[in-house]
């Protein structure tokens, strides 16, 4: 098979000010698929449900946090668009709050079934939501790259090969 022929699988990670847990999840998610040698398989992507931080770089605390757990810290804070719905394979969300306001973009459900809550992957850990540790102190950072390194090796697992274009 030519990797010319091959449509990567897209997926995009929302949180609601795409500073602090979805471009972790988006740096987990590409070094894990790195890892496994599928990284021309995958385009992934990052962003928030609101517009607070575009343009920002991933929020200190979590870049120190990720930094110390072996990951590079790159990319800058987006809000969601319409078209992503339709864009990506997979949207991953870390909390009610950001499933509602995906869904909220989705007037008329037709993406409902590739939008999914990140603790869904997860085999190790239970959790209802990937909290947002924005406010909180070292332990929630700590605690937030535990659960998306589950969830995001749940992804891994679960995702098929890159899919071949028409």
């Amino acid at each position: 098979m030519n990797a010319a022929t091959l449509k990567p699988f897209r997926v995009l990670f929302v949180c609601m000010g795409n500073i602090c847990r979805s471009p972790a999840a988006e740096i987990i998610f590409r070094k894990l698929v790195a890892d496994a040698g599928r990284s021309a398989e995958f385009e992934i992507d990052s962003a928030g449900s609101h517009g607070y931080h575009q343009g920002d770089p991933p929020d200190s605390r979590m870049g120190a946090c990720l930094a110390r757990n072996g990951y590079p810290v790159t990319g800058r804070a987006r809000k969601i668009k319409t078209d992503d719905l339709k864009d990506f394979d997979l949207i991953v969300t870390m909390d009610e709050d950001n499933l509602a306001a995906v869904n909220a973009l989705d007037r008329d459900g037709w993406f409902r079934s590739k939008i999914r809550p990140l603790v869904e992957f997860c085999r190790e850990h239970q959790a209802p939501r990937v909290p947002d540790p924005y406010y909180g102190g070292q332990r929630g950072f700590d605690q937030v790259i535990e659960l998306l390194e589950d969830g995001c090796a749940g992804i891994l697992r679960e995702l098929p090969a890159a899919k071949l274009t028409d």
